[in-house]
Order: C-alpha cells, then structure tokens, then sequence
C-alpha cells in the first residue's frame, strides 16, 4: 500500500502552473519599509541578526581572500542531507579509435577498384581475424556463457580500418571475383564488393535518370537468394525471385503487400534497362545451421509480375535468367546433390569407394579423361606406420584430467598449456593459426566430449580422385571446405630420411623447403600489438619423412601447386604411451565443389643437392598459376 501510494502522484497540482512570463514581481508598499540588503562572505563574518544556512555552517577561517580558489565551495556540495554522496565510477579503459597506428597495406585506388589478388587478401585477413575473435569468443563463453558473433566484430574492424576493396559500386562484374566463389559470411561479400548489405537481398545503385520526368533511377546492382522466401527454383539457370518488404519479420510470414519501392524498385528498372544484376545462391550445408553463399554470375530480369502469396498479400516476383556463355557454379551443386541423392550416376565412375571402408565417407575414383582403368596398386591405410629405428626423442607428458571437456583459454588444463595457453582450433573444429607444432589429446584422453582430436577423427568431406589431363591423379572434393578446416592427413610410412628411395615419388618430405606465406591473423588488426607474433614456420624435433608409395591414403594423390589452396601442419599425439608426428592438411580458403586441392611440394634445400646440381630431381611444374616457379621436388 505504501509503495502504491507513492507511485501515485496528481498530476493536475504540478501542471496547473502560470507561464513564468505571466508572474508580477511583489514591491512593498510606501508605508512597508523593504527588508535590509546584506552582503557578506559565504564563511561570514554576518551582521547581527544574521546565521549562516547549509553548506556554509562548516567552520571556516573568518577571512575572505578572493585569490584563494580553494576557499570558494564547489557546486557539488550543494545537497540535502539525505542524498547519499554518489560513488566514484570506475573509470572506462581507453579504447584507441580503429584507425590509429594501423596501416591496411591498400591504396586508394586499391581500395575502390580490386582484382583478383586483391580479394584474395582481404578474404584472408578477414577470415584470419574471425578465427581469432571466434577463439576469444570461444574461451569468454567457457566462463561467461556468452558468444558474441566474430564473424560481424570482425567485419566491422575490417571495414572501418581500410581492409576492404571494390568499395566503388557498379552493376555487371566485380574485379577479382570470380563465378563459383563461395562465401560462408555475408560480410565477405560486402568486404570485397560483391554484395553491400549484410541484410537486405537487394543491392542497388543510383543512376543519373535518361529523361527530363526523372532526375535519378536505381537499377539493382546483386540480389542474394536466400531460401527464406517462397521462391521455386528448378532451372539451375532460371530464378523466380520474390521481392522484398511486406513484413517478413519473421522471415516465414508475409503480413503485408509489398510495395513498388527501393529494391523491387531497382529490379523493375533493371527490366526496362536490360541490366545484368549479380546472383548470389544462398544454399544450406548438411547441417541446417551452416549456410553458404555461391556466386552464380550475372543474370538478366526478363518478367516481372504481381500476384497474391500464401500468405494472401500482394508480392512481386521476378524471373532472372543467367546470361550465356559463363562457367557452371549453381548447376554443378545441383549436379552433385543428384549424385548424393543416387538420382544420376556419376559420369565416369570406376569405383564408389577406393578406401574399400576404411574412410567413413567412400572416396570415389573417377576418370573422364581416357580408358585407364586407376592408379598403381597400393594398400589403403589411414594410418602412419612407425619402423623400428624410428622414436621420437621427446617423452610422454600424459594427456589431461579435464573431466567434461578440455575448456579453450583454461590454463588448468595442460593440453591447452602444451598449445601456447591458446586452443587450437575454434568450436566448430576450426584451426585457428598455423603454428610450429599442434598438440593433440590421445586416445586415452579422460574428456567425454574431447574437441581436441580434429585430426584423428578421419576425413569429414566426401572427396574424390580423379584423372587430370596433365598432371596424371588428383584429388577434389564434392563438398565445400571451409578455410582452416581439415581435410586429411599423410598416411603411410615414416621413415628416417636416408631411408626414403631417391625415385619415390609419393614421399612427403619434411626437411624441403617450402615457399613462406602469411595465414594468421594480423595482431595490430586484432588490437594485440603488445602480444607475441606466433611464428607460422613448422618446428620438427626430427627430419620425417612419410612414404605414400606402397601404403597410404588418398593424400598421395594431391598435386603441387605454387598457388596451393591447401597447406600442411605438423600436429602431435600420444599413441599407447609415446608420442608420434603427423603431417595434416588444412584449407588456405573456402574452397568451392570439385576444385582440385593441391599443396606446395617443396624443393630439396641447397645443402642436400646431388653433387652440388640444385636442379638434381627436379621435376617440371604444371599447376598454371600465376607465380608458378616452373619446377618442383
């Protein structure tokens, strides 16, 4: 009742109140003699008859000296005495602003016209730097319970420090991007434009208008296909795309009509203009949670119509047809999925499943090339094999006593101390930085749910050998991969280097020189510039050297590149008690569906050459990239 009646207030006594303009200053009258005027220091001395009133009752010395500031009463003092003197606040940590001390390494020009090494750098530093945040993110939430998105906080670092281009927008092709990109963030595409808003699907640009009754037109610039919306496509080279507005809050229901404005705006002139618009397929992995986006090209809007949706209101609908003469991006998904689904055989097929079961996913071996009938035989292992008078020199530590699971940034767990205090490998199996050397747990590790075993849990992508046209067997995948996931390892058999046949040519080498390139995150980007750089370079406590040639896996069948979208990392694990080394691949990017996947070979260092001839066993290279050295081995 009390608390009631207090909230309680008549509001018609506090507004009821004469305009301040209104008020009459009250003078005495003639025969009222006016109260004295008294003026003296706030600490007295007063006339007779006068006491000094709150704050000045505290004693003060009776003098009052006007150079003296720090006599005079600050205003905070003025308070009743029932308000509580306010706390002292802690003060905020300084944040400096994002574009102090950090240089993106991108010109202007650069900036606002890309190309494609260009987009390929700023997909790198981005990712880099997401896989950082997700780390961060990742520990905080072992504590906190609480995940922000390090996909948007990186976006935005990236965008507010320069690390973007392509930012000048334009209908038609975008430098540096090619048709069969993938993207798993929308702030990919933004980064490097592609696609500008992280949330509408229509993308649009402003032109100056060609008559007299219009100043400006839009015409869409790129529209991203969601799935969200009830569109119906079956043609992989024909869209039906719903426009949008109409309250799709929910991104299910439609509770209004939608209207003749902004987006829908732009497609409707793109119709009356004949201009290209972008199309980007927004397509669902395997889990429901991971989306991809996959660049399908430039499409041309040939109808545009209004009808009544499922939902009973007005929605517009446009059909875009892909422009001729253009590489396969969204067919070859649809393709796939039919493989998958067992709807159409795969073109070429020799054998469903090379690995005979000993992959959880069947490797399929394919040639559309000529008759061969497959590779040389060799026995399938997913396994590294040990001779006798190879040991490693380092002795067993044991694995950890978490009970539930290993917690990333928890320095009471000793799997994550042996890994720089860091773990590895983001929540969803992510390597985070490649390093000198990854720390595993073991088979016998005690956690019930051990993320910590990326490597040993075999391969995860459906992937596929195939014959090339130059460059004898490789290796591709049916499934996209994302940058920083792993693909597999190198099975065979590990030998001591003087051990290993001059003329094997499945052997990996470990001793080789490799071409250096920069993957991890930049720490001035990730605001970490007091932190230690991680060195990149693989740390191998002995020479090893892996033979593929009579016993391995489907690793033996990639192919060297001097461009590679793969890389390898040393990563360590005890097995019955003592610890072994393997060799396991990881992505450099997102790579799309039935791309070759190929790593750097190496070349044999300066001291280990035959008779002083470097170019002893030197092979010629075949990868047709641009900075392809011409040799290998």
């Amino acid at each position: 009742m009390e608390e009631s009646f207090r909230s309680y207030t008549d509001k018609t006594s506090v507004y009821d109140i004469k305009p301040l303009r209104t008020l009459k200053p009250v003078f005495p009258s003639g025969n009222q003699a006016p109260p004295p005027f008294v003026c003296s220091p706030p600490f007295g001395p007063f006339p007779p008859g006068f006491s000094p009133f709150y704050p000045f009752t505290s004693s003060q010395p009776h003098t009052h000296n006007n150079s003296n500031p720090s006599s005079v009463t600050p205003l905070r003092s003025f308070r009743s005495d029932a308000e509580p003197t306010p706390k002292r606040k802690t003060p905020k940590k300084l944040v400096r602003p994002d574009n102090v001390n950090f240089e993106s390494g991108i010109t202007s020009p650069e900036r606002e016209n890309g190309n494609r090494n260009l987009v390929t750098s700023v997909l790198t530093r981005y990712e880099a730097l997401r896989r950082r945040f997700s780390q961060l993110e990742d520990a905080r939430e072992a504590v906190t319970g609480t995940n922000k998105r390090a996909d948007l906080k990186a976006g935005s670092t990236c965008m507010s420090r320069g690390v973007r281009t392509n930012t000048k927008k334009r209908p038609g092709i975008v430098p540096g991007v090619e048709i069969g990109d993938i993207f798993f963030f929308r702030f990919e595409m933004c980064l490097v434009g592609l696609h500008s808003p992280s949330m509408a699907g229509i993308d649009y640009l402003l032109l100056k208008g060609d008559t007299e009754e219009e100043d400006t037109i839009t015409i869409a610039t790129s529209i991203v296909s969601s799935g969200y919306y009830d569109n119906e496509e079956g043609d992989p080279d024909v869209l039906v795309y719903t426009g949008q507005g109409g309250g799709n809050a929910d991104k299910e229901k439609q509770t209004s009509d939608q209207k003749l404005e902004r987006g829908n705006l732009a497609l409707e002139k793109s119709l009356v203009r004949n201009s290209p618009v972008r199309v980007i397929r927004g397509l669902k992995e395997a889990s429901p949670s991971v989306k991809i986006y996959l660049y399908d090209g430039l499409y041309e809007v040939k109808e545009s119509w209004s009808e009544k949706g499922k939902w009973g209101h007005s929605t517009f609908k446009y059909k875009l047809v892909r422009a001729p003469g253009q590489p396969p991006a969204f067919a070859t998904w649809i393709g796939i999925q039919k493989w998958k689904g067992g709807l159409t055989s795969r073109e070429g097929l020799i054998l469903a499943d090379l690995s005979a079961g000993v992959e959880s996913i069947g490797v399929s071996l394919v040639n559309e090339v000529d008759d061969e009938n497959g590779p040389a035989y060799f026995t399938y292992s997913a396994k590294v094999t040990y001779s006798e008078s190879f040991k490693l020199t380092q002795p067993s530590t044991g694995c950890c006593d978490c009970s539930s699971s290993c917690k990333p940034g928890s320095l009471n767990c000793r799997c994550v101390r042996r890994n720089g205090g860091d773990y590895p490998y983001c929540g969803n199996g992510v390597l985070v930085s490649r390093k000198g050397m990854v720390y595993e747990c073991s088979s016998s590790c005690p956690c019930l749910v051990c993320k910590l075993k990326v490597t040993q849990m075999g391969v995860k992508v459906k992937l596929e050998v195939f014959k090339t046209v130059d460059r004898g067997w490789g290796l591709r995948s049916w499934d996209p991969i994302r940058a920083g996931s792993f693909i597999c390892i190198y099975a065979g058999e590990a030998k001591e280097k003087e051990q290993t046949m001059e003329n094997d040519d499945y052997a990996f080498d470990t001793t080789r020189v490799y071409t250096a390139f920069k993957w991890n995150y930049e720490r001035g980007l990730a605001d970490e510039v007091d932190s230690e750089e991680v060195s990149e370079e693989p740390e191998m406590p002995l020479p090893l050297v892996i033979s593929g040639k009579d016993v391995g896996n489907v690793a033996r069948f990639m192919n060297h590149s001097c461009s590679p979208n793969v890389f390898w990392q040393p990563v360590s694990y005890e097995d019955n008690g003592q610890l072994f080394l393997h060799v396991a691949f990881f992505a450099v990017s997102h790579i799309p569906p039935m791309t070759e996947l190929t790593y750097d070979y190496g070349v044999t260092r300066p001291s280990e050459a035959h008779n002083d001839n470097t170019l002893h066993g030197m092979k010629n290279c075949f990868c047709g990239s641009e900075y392809c050295r011409g040799s290998f081995g």
